[in-house]
């Protein structure tokens, strides 16, 4: 079991890419009206074995980035960046955002597609380049987060994290430790997923070649993490408070519900709130016997007290290393269509079938508690 406090770590401001479009207002759009962002494959652009995907539409890299240094960009770079774009600014920055800001980007492998496609060149290429040299950087996990600084003119610590689905969650709880460690005041921090035909068959290979509920979904979703102290410099109050994250692991599936139960409390305990403050929760909402030790865990936890339940992954489908990121997403963005949490906890939990279980905690601020 493992433990970060975050006293005095604020989110201030997020953005997301998401199947619901290419703005945080559309995001939050199709989250207040619920919307399901599935769609038809298109079997003319996409070889894949599944129906349904929920792809950001109208996403081309050059297109929403520009022709310039974007001739051998991916579309998971393509997706940070411009989250990132949305969260940062363009012409006019957002204070307090310089080049000492620091980030910590959560992914999987980078991009599988770059991966395989770079793979096969390299044997099936013509002498005697056999392959192109600028797509390599896009084989390397830290290809995204790289090239995110880069082009933003962020010169802070720069990490890349990947942990399955709860990557989104350890990217925070890095973000925490930078600005503890005095590293860096101001982080952006998120996760990034992309869809793509080498994920969905390595998907479909890795189940069984079964469905595993929501259809594959990608984007991704990037947050403002900053101290109190900071934060009121550059004139912001902060959307919500770290009051702390807890991970552990699973060795087997059964273990789930025990080891998930056990962060839940320690992070009431730690933080000195109680359960019975929650006001929203977002869940993994994984179908079968791992997303019900999950809700078993928050039962066990809460007992009769029910706080709302905020949608994710039915709607936007699974994001995988961007799920937990777009999870804490949901609850920004619900928080800010609903006042009334002001003052009360949200916490987003993690789990999934490799064993990794995680849980954060999160204070809701707003106009009287600010």
């Amino acid at each position: 079991m493992a433990t970060a406090t975050a006293e005095g770590s604020l989110i201030s401001a997020w953005a997301a890419v998401s199947p619901w479009g290419l703005s945080s207002t559309e995001f939050s759009s199709g989250l207040k009206d619920a919307r399901p962002a599935g769609t038809p494959v298109d079997p003319e652009r996409w070889t894949v074995p599944q129906d349904e995907v929920c792809l950001v539409p109208e996403f081309d890299v050059r297109k929403s980035l520009g022709r310039k240094g974007t001739r051998s960009m991916d579309r998971v770079t393509g997706l940070a960046v411009t989250a990132l774009g949305q969260l940062v600014g363009g012409e006019t920055r957002l204070p307090g955002v310089g080049p000492d800001t620091g980030l910590a980007l959560g992914t999987s492998t980078g991009s599988a597609q770059s991966i395989m496609d770079f793979t096969r060149d390299s044997l099936v290429g013509e002498k005697p380049f056999f392959v192109d040299p600028a797509r390599f950087p896009n084989t390397v996990m830290n290809c995204a987060a790289g090239q995110s600084a880069i082009w933003h003119e962020l010169k802070g610590p720069n990490t890349t994290i990947a942990g399955g689905r709860a990557t989104g969650l350890l990217a925070l709880q890095y973000a925490v430790r930078l600005q503890r460690a005095g590293r860096a005041n101001t982080v952006l921090c998120g996760a990034v997923e992309e869809f793509s035909a080498a994920r969905a068959w390595l998907e479909w290979h890795s189940n069984g070649r079964e469905s595993t509920g929501a259809p594959l979904g990608e984007g991704a979703a990037v947050w403002l993490m900053e101290s109190e102290e900071t934060a009121r410099s550059n004139g912001r109050t902060g959307l919500a408070r770290v009051e702390g994250l807890e991970f552990g692991f699973a060795g087997e599936p059964g273990d789930i519900q025990g080891v998930l139960a056990e962060c839940v409390r320690n992070l009431y305990e730690r933080s000195g709130t109680r359960a019975e403050d929650l006001w929203a929760v977002a869940t993994s909402q994984l179908p079968g016997p791992d997303g019900d030790a999950e809700q078993a865990a928050l039962r066990d936890v809460l007992g009769t007290h029910r706080p709302h339940v905020l949608p994710c992954s039915e709607l936007i489908g699974d994001t995988y290393a961007a799920s937990a990121a777009f999870q804490v997403t949901v609850m920004l963005a619900h928080a800010q269509e609903h006042p009334e949490g002001a003052g009360r906890t949200a916490l987003v939990t993690s789990v999934e079938q490799d064993g990794v279980v995680a849980a954060a905690l999160f204070r809701l601020l707003g106009e009287e508690s600010r």
